[in-house]
């Protein structure tokens, strides 16, 4: 009698109503990141409201199709893991500064498209230096992701950066509240329930927050029904070579940052990632960057907020996020949809992104646990890259008088941080000893195991 092959968790498809729910949760958890770069970038080069929104629109849609593209994947296009792409913070500072000193939208997205190519040519060079990530570096790696995530849900929590009651009292208790729901539903709800713990918070605290005068929904008026995304409708893209040069800085840092997110996610799930699966995620990357270019928006890369849900609710399905990529489709197509979830009050998802964003970090500790830290220096390699990795999240102006493009790299503690523990570890595992010091190759298992 035959037997099929058990299917790997990944590729479970679960029921339509779980798809749904574990969908939702996965957009609602990424939304308010998605759409801050378009707003960041669209504000400094003070475009109308029309605009704005348009660009919003627009790089919902292409998050969805992104989003698809790295979960379902064909040929040798996508990871084929639960995977949430967005448009990368990197990109926001060379941007604003292609956008405002002359060459405008045009001039961004040809940098943009070049950089997207670039990244799918890359692909495969950067999939042979999978080995240079054991245990010691991803765990590091994770650990830096978590933390440093968790001031973008501290500002939430406080109101939203730069909103007019930022840090009052009453936006921390919001937060606060969801949090205890989401940790309470996780406790005590059946295992269905707990594993939507974080949407059920999200509801539940925007249940509270309209009536206390937190949000409306004034804006979902306003939107329209049907927005559709005309490729090149800014103006056909312009090539510079400093423009093009920023965007291909910006490219090696968000490779980098993809590189550790999908590893995450390979340990989460149990499907360790591959030089072969690496090289197609980022040549996925490539092409939903370039996609970019065309469709009026932005670089784009793997979600790291996306990944501590992933590992909080063990939903390890790649077909619910690729759900969630057809939510991001519809709303990107359906701006009054957009205008629902955009009412969604900050505090409502920093309680949420807590959880989320402390589980990324809790999963680098966890992969740390495999390390061997007696008699060598593995210590030190992850002090200095957690120490390197915080630095400019702690103090965001620290590399303010150095040139653009180490601004550009240095500035993302996940790709400081990142770059720091390869190095460490090469230096430190990798070369020669040194004369006199105790060989560290007696356990040959355990020094393979950490090097």
């Amino acid at each position: 009698m035959a037997t099929t092959a058990p299917v790997h968790p990944v590729d479970e498809v679960p029921p339509v109503r779980q798809l749904a729910a574990f969908g939702l949760q996965h957009v609602l958890a990424m939304y308010a990141g998605a759409v801050a770069v378009p707003l960041i970038v669209g504000s400094a080069m003070k475009l109308s409201a029309a605009d704005l929104a348009y660009l919003i629109t627009a790089d919902l849609l292409v998050c969805g199709i992104a989003t698809l593209i790295q979960c379902v994947g064909f040929w040798r296009f996508g990871v084929r893991l639960p995977i949430m792409q967005g448009c990368t913070f990197a990109a926001v500072s060379p941007m604003v500064l292609i956008g405002t000193t002359g060459g405008g939208l045009p001039a961004i997205y040809g940098s943009v498209i070049v950089a997207g190519l670039a990244i799918a040519l890359l692909a495969p060079v950067f999939g042979k230096l999978l080995r240079f990530f054991p245990p010691l570096v991803t765990g590091t790696v994770i650990l830096i992701i978590g933390v440093s995530l968790l001031p973008v849900a501290g500002n939430w929590a406080a109101g939203g950066q730069g909103a007019k009651g930022f840090g009052e009292p009453k936006n921390l208790a919001l937060a606060g509240f969801v949090l205890l729901v989401v940790l309470g539903v996780q406790r005590f709800a059946p295992a269905f329930l707990s594993r939507i713990a974080v949407l059920i918070g999200i509801v539940v605290g925007l249940a509270v927050a309209v009536p206390f005068g937190f949000t409306d929904f004034g804006g979902v008026g306003d939107a329209d029904w049907l927005g559709i995304s005309t490729p090149f409708h800014f103006g056909t893209p312009t090539f510079h070579a400093s423009a093009i040069a920023s965007m291909l800085v910006v490219a090696l840092v968000t490779m980098t940052e993809t590189t550790g997110d999908l590893i995450a996610v390979g340990e989460m799930t149990d499907r360790g990632v591959e030089p072969r699966t690496l090289a197609d995620g980022l040549r996925a990357d490539g092409l939903s960057t370039v996609l970019g270019g065309v469709f009026n928006t932005f670089p784009y890369t793997a979600y790291a907020q996306n990944v501590g849900l992933v590992g909080m609710t063990r939903v390890r399905s790649r077909w619910v996020v690729a759900a969630a990529g057809g939510m991001l489709v519809l709303l990107g197509l359906l701006p009054k949809l957009g205008a629902v979830v955009a009412a969604i009050p900050a505090p409502v998802l920093g309680g949420a992104g807590l959880v989320m964003f402390g589980t990324v970090a809790a999963s680098g500790l966890k992969t740390l646990a495999q390390v061997d830290f007696k008699g060598n220096d593995n210590l030190t390699v992850v002090a200095v890259s957690v120490a390197v990795g915080m630095l400019p999240v702690g103090v965001p102006t620290v590399y303010a008088q150095f040139p653009d493009w180490f601004q550009t790299v240095m500035n993302s503690g996940i790709s400081a941080g990142c770059l720091t523990a390869i190095v460490l570890n090469l230096l430190f595992n990798h070369l020669p000893e040194k004369a006199g010091s105790p060989a560290k190759a007696a356990e040959p298992d355990e020094a393979s195991a950490t090097a």
